[in-house]
C-alpha cells in the first residue's frame, strides 16, 4: 500500500511522464512501417499474442498507443532483444489507429509505400555497396588501353587487348609478308586500271599515322571489280619487305568495292628528291592527335604518287592494324618513289615507328607480274 494517499492528478501526471518517456524512447521505431523488421533477423511475436499489445487504443487520448509500446518493450527486455542492435515495435498492426496531431504527426508519405520504408532503404544501400561505384566504372571504360607499336600494347600483344583482335595472334593469312621474287609465281598479270584526278581531302592525325580521307570518285579496278579510294596513309619504315630490304617508308592506298572487299595499294619510298604530293600532305599535317585540317579544294592528285611502272606482287593477306581483318587483296607496286631527308625526318618527329613486324607467309601463293 502506498504511503500516500492516492491523488487523482498526480496519478495522471505519472502517467503521462511515464507514457512520455517511452513514446521518446520507441517514437524512431515506433514511426516505421506496420510489421516492419529488420533484414535477417526473426521477427518479434505478432501483436494478438500479448494483450497489452491487442487492447485497442482510444482515439482521444493516446493512452493505447503508450499501453501498446509499453508492453513491447516489456516483452523486449525480457526476451533480450534489447541488446540487438536495432528492436522493432509494431504499433497497432491489426488496426491502425490515428494519433492527435500534437502527440505525433503524420509521416509525409504513407505507411504503405514502400520506397519510404527503412527496408526498402537498407536494401538499397546494400546492393549500391555491392556495386562499383558508376562514374569509376565510367572512367574505366573511358581509360580503355589502345594499341600501339611498342610496349604492353605493342604488336605482340594485339590478340590480348580486345577479343575483336584475336585474328592479329590467330590468323593465317596476316599482312605484312617478306616477298621473295624466287619463291613467287612469275608470269602475266592483269593492268592495274586507276582513275585517279584531283580531288577534295581532310588530313588527320589518328595516333597511329597521318592519314588522308578523300573525297571524289577515285577508283581502282582489278579482278573484275571496281574498287573506289577511301583514304592512304604512310607507315615508317615500310611494313612490307621485298627480296630482304626494308624500304624508309610506304604508303598504303586502301580501297572497298561495293561488296565490302577491301583492295590495298602499297607504295614503297625511297630516299631520294623531294616527293611532290607527299610535301601536300606535310603542308597541313596535324600535329595532334584527333586533329583534322581540310585541304584546299581538288589539292590532290594521287597520279603523281603512282610509279611509271605498274607491275605489282599480288596475294591474299590482311590489315596491318587492329583488328587485323583477313580477305584483304593486296597489291605492293615494284618500282619505289622518291621521299626526301627532310620529309622523312618531319614525320619520324612524330611516329618514330609505326610498322607492324613481318608475319609468316603460311604457304601462301605470291603472284609477281611481270
Amino acid at each position: 500500500m502506498s504511503q500516500y494517499p492516492a491523488h487523482p492528478t498526480r496519478r495522471t501526471t505519472s502517467l503521462r511522464l511515464r507514457t512520455t518517456c517511452l513514446l521518446a524512447l520507441a517514437l524512431p521505431l515506433a514511426l516505421a512501417p506496420a510489421g516492419l523488421v529488420r533484414a535477417n533477423e526473426p521477427a518479434p511475436a505478432p501483436a494478438a499474442k500479448s494483450g497489452a499489445a491487442a487492447a485497442p487504443s482510444s482515439p482521444s487520448s493516446g493512452k493505447g498507443i503508450g499501453k501498446d509500446i509499453a508492453a513491447q518493450l516489456r516483452e523486449a527486455m525480457e526476451s533480450g532483444q534489447l541488446q540487438k542492435k536495432q528492436l522493432t515495435l509494431k504499433v497497432n498492426a491489426d488496426e491502425p489507429t490515428k494519433a492527435p496531431a500534437a502527440a505525433m504527426p503524420a509521416p509525409a508519405q504513407p505507411a504503405t509505400n514502400l520506397k519510404a520504408s527503412r527496408q526498402y532503404i537498407r536494401a538499397k544501400a546494400a546492393a549500391l555497396a555491392a556495386k562499383p561505384d558508376a562514374a569509376e566504372s565510367h572512367q574505366d571504360n573511358a581509360h580503355e588501353v589502345h594499341w600501339g607499336y611498342e610496349g604492353d600494347a605493342g604488336p605482340q600483344a594485339w590478340s590480348k587487348l580486345k577479343p575483336e583482335f584475336g585474328t592479329c595472334a590467330s590468323g593465317k593469312r596476316q599482312s605484312p609478308i617478306h616477298i621473295e621474287e624466287s619463291a613467287t609465281l612469275q608470269g602475266p598479270a592483269e593492268v592495274l586500271q586507276f582513275s585517279y584526278k584531283p580531288s577534295n581531302a581532310s588530313v588527320v592525325n589518328n595516333g597511329h599515322t597521318i592519314q588522308v580521307d578523300m573525297s571524289g570518285d577515285n577508283t581502282l579496278t582489278v579482278r573484275g571489280s571496281t574498287f573506289k579510294l577511301l583514304q592512304f596513309h604512310f607507315h615508317n619504315p615500310s611494313e612490307e619487305r621485298v627480296n630482304f630490304k626494308t624500304y624508309a617508308m610506304v604508303v598504303h592506298l586502301v580501297h572497298k568495292n561495293d561488296a565490302g572487299q577491301l583492295a590495298v595499294v602499297a607504295v614503297l619510298l625511297d630516299p631520294g628528291v623531294t616527293n611532290t604530293l607527299i610535301n601536300k600532305v606535310w603542308t597541313y599535317m596535324p600535329l595532334e592527335v584527333g586533329d583534322r585540317v581540310s585541304m584546299p579544294a581538288y589539292f590532290i592528285d594521287l597520279n603523281e604518287l603512282l610509279p611509271e611502272d605498274r607491275r605489282y606482287y599480288q596475294f591474299m593477306g590482311s590489315l596491318t592494324t587492329p583488328p587485323c581483318s583477313e580477305d584483304v587483296l593486296w597489291m605492293v607496286l615494284k618500282q619505289p618513289r622518291p621521299v626526301s631527308q627532310d620529309q622523312l625526318k618531319l614525320f619520324a618527329r612524330i611516329f618514330p615507328h609505326n610498322a607492324r613486324p613481318i608475319q609468316p607467309v603460311n604457304g601462301r601463293v605470291v603472284r609477281s607480274a611481270q
